[in-house]
């Protein structure tokens, strides 16, 4: 059987799981001798090694009443969840024991034209990562990755069809959990397909509070197979969950709810929806909403999926339509979902959580006090920020990978916003996206220094990337090199990497209008046109901008006005993004007619005398703003500018227009 047999008899017909597992082994009353001893009472997955038969026998009872797919015996199968039996040790035995039972039953009732498939079975670990709560950190994150591999590993070994990742609760273990699968397979040399299948309680979410928009944004990014949800509740619940899925991934579907939500009768979990009941949910969600795979979980039987068979078993998928084709790119939090382009634009990336940019995080960064910028973050959020750009480098510390890790956590649970890794150091963005259990954006790559080691982090973790249009010969400054990099990060990108175009927002620089040098005067007109023909030549691609830039070494007022004006005109351009602080920004309507033109001159280059007016109106308009730090104080005016761009900064440096003047 071939590799990718699983997903192409997916495209022709729903596949029926089977049922549960853990109930039905409990069902049969078995003895500690069983189990293999008193020590190891209780451990179901060891019952591949000391009672094959029972397991096999529960795999054909599935099978007999038409299932397509067997799960193995090796839900809680990996080294954390058996420890307190001292089977640490064994993991690879165990989960290749299990593959080996389900593949020999399954090609026993296969047949020409009906093929049966073993879903290797990796549940959750029992503990909650670190990045997930501080108080329950048992574990970090590359710790789990190579929890999940080695059980992958077994179950490859043993010549399972699909890795089926469920139950899951945390979002962040289950992106250790592809990981962890995807290494095994890498060191395997073959592909398999991966069926991720979150849980969600009755409210709807997972138990750290990840709803299922982001949970899906998450997971496809992954580029996982099959997602679906299993476990916890009964089908009703399941219900808008699965349809939402159905109407928002092009990925097939599957849905294995329990037999009803259990209820304890004299200490036993009973289960109460009836095969009818299940059957008659099942077939709801294949004819209405379009999911492609059914099955059982807690408490279902093979009465249960005899009927589930027979209603919907064999039967051709629904032609689903998604309802936005293709669908909207979009990043996530931990528990929130955000489209990157927003609706009007710009999306608006809050950028004061920075200590490149303020000299109130900064000082927060030294002396550790997270809380109070989780404040600030949630200011941000409050003044309209969609997105938040953070960045944890100090000249004074040399752990910026800690502590952007200390924050990334705190943020993923403080605030619903997804996060931008604002970086220049590969070793924090890994660190950052090991953390965050949402869809990031990093920021940024270009072509200057071999930033592009930053690709497969990205690749892994499902990141979207800010590429900004430097090369070898430096920061581009007009419209067509700006083009002509964005170019070629695109195919460095695409066709070496594998992201998608959706994946990549070109940042194309933009420069003070402040100095009067006469090399700038036309850079914001350069900058426009290069939005205008990145977003015209380079389809399904985003476009951000540090909007402040063009502001550099103004009076704060002066600012905000100029940088609201070249805002709009970069948005009728077609800009998607704007790294700014929200609360600074006012809309171009709502800008004083003379300011506007003003600023228009200065924009445009439309007169000589544009920037000496547009000072001097200013001058008697003077507004009070916070204090910044100033970290290119001894660099001349290029080098400012160069390294502003490159690390980001986009508010507050002040000096440098002064220091351009005189010099």
């Amino acid at each position: 059987m071939s590799e990718s047999r699983y997903l192409e008899v997916l495209k022709q017909r729903i596949l029926v799981f089977d049922g549960a597992m853990g109930s039905s082994v409990q069902a049969l009353g078995l003895s500690a001798d069983d189990y293999g001893g008193a020590e190891l009472e209780g451990c179901i997955d060891h019952l591949v090694l000391s009672r094959p038969d029972v397991i096999r026998d529960l795999h054909a009872s599935f099978l007999e009443v038409g299932c397509d797919v067997i799960e193995t015996d090796s839900f809680r199968a990996n080294r954390l969840s058996v420890a307190e039996y001292g089977l640490q040790e064994r993991i690879v035995e165990m989960n290749r024991a299990a593959a080996e039972i389900a593949r020999g039953v399954a090609d026993q009732f296969s047949a020409a034209g009906r093929p049966r498939f073993v879903a290797g079975s990796i549940g959750p670990s029992g503990y909650l990562p670190s990045a997930s709560d501080p108080t329950l950190g048992r574990v970090t994150y590359d710790e789990l990755v190579e929890v999940f591999c080695e059980q992958a590993r077994g179950l490859i070994e043993g010549g399972v069809d699909l890795l089926a990742i469920e139950t899951g609760q945390d979002i962040l273990e289950m992106k250790a959990a592809v990981s962890g699968v995807r290494k095994a397979l890498r060191e395997a040399r073959v592909q398999l397909p991966i069926q991720v299948q979150p849980t969600l309680d009755t409210s709807g979410r997972m138990l750290l509070g990840t709803n299922i928009e982001a949970a899906l944004v998450t997971l496809e990014a992954l580029r996982v197979d099959v997602i679906g949800l299993n476990c916890s509740t009964g089908p009703e619940h399941m219900r808008q969950p699965i349809r939402y899925l159905c109407e928002n991934t092009s990925l097939p579907v599957s849905v294995v709810p329990n037999a009803g939500i259990p209820h304890n009768v004299d200490g036993v979990a009973v289960y109460g929806l009836t095969p009818k009941a299940l059957a008659d949910a099942h077939e709801e969600f294949v004819t209405e909403f379009g999911a492609n795979i059914v099955g059982g979980c807690c408490g279902t039987t093979p009465e249960h999926l005899k009927l589930v068979v027979e209603r919907v078993g064999g039967s051709a998928p629904l032609a689903r339509q998604v309802t936005s084709a293709p669908p909207a790119p979009r990043v996530s939090s931990a528990m929130e979902a955000f489209d990157i382009a927003q609706n009007p634009a710009p999306t608006l990336i809050g950028e004061r959580v920075n200590s490149q940019g303020s000299r109130k995080v900064k000082q927060l960064l030294l002396d550790d006090d997270y809380d109070e910028i989780l404040n600030v973050a949630r200011d941000q959020v409050e003044a309209g920020a969609h997105l938040l750009d953070i960045c944890t480098a100090l000249t004074e510390r040399q752990d910026e990978a800690e502590q952007m890790r200390i924050l990334v956590k705190l943020l993923a649970q403080g605030v619903p916003t997804p996060l931008v890794i604002d970086t220049t150091e590969v070793d924090v963005v890994e660190a950052a996206l090991k953390s965050n259990p949402g869809r990031a954006i990093i920021n940024s790559i270009n072509l200057e220094s071999g930033r592009d080691s930053v690709l497969p982090h990205a690749v892994e973790h499902g990141a979207a990337v800010i590429a900004l249009t430097i090369d070898e010969e430096g920061m581009a400054k007009t419209g067509a090199r700006k083009l002509e990099i964005a170019r070629r990060i695109h195919d460095i990108c695409v066709n070496d990497h594998g992201l998608r175009p959706q994946d990549l927002i070109f940042d194309d620089l933009t420069f003070t209008l402040a100095t009067g040098d006469e090399e700038f005067r036309n850079s914001a007109v350069e900058t426009i046109e290069g939005i205008r023909k990145i977003k015209g030549e380079l389809p399904g691609v985003f476009t951000s901008l540090g909007v402040s830039n063009v502001s550099f070494g103004l009076q704060p007022h002066a600012r905000t006005v100029l940088n609201s004006v070249f805002l709009h005109h970069c948005v009728e351009a077609g800009l998607d993004m704007a790294i700014v602080n929200a609360a600074h920004v006012t809309p171009y309507a709502e800008v004083d007619d003379e300011q506007r033109a003003l600023s228009d001159d200065l924009i445009f280059n439309r007169r000589e005398d544009a920037l000496a007016a547009f000072i001097a109106y200013f001058e008697e308009h003077e507004a009070e703003e916070d204090e910044k730090v100033d970290p290119t104080a001894s660099m001349g005016p290029e080098e400012a500018i160069h390294w502003m761009i490159l690390h980001r900064k986009k508010e507050g440096i002040e000096g440098l227009v002064d220091s351009a003047i005189e010099g």
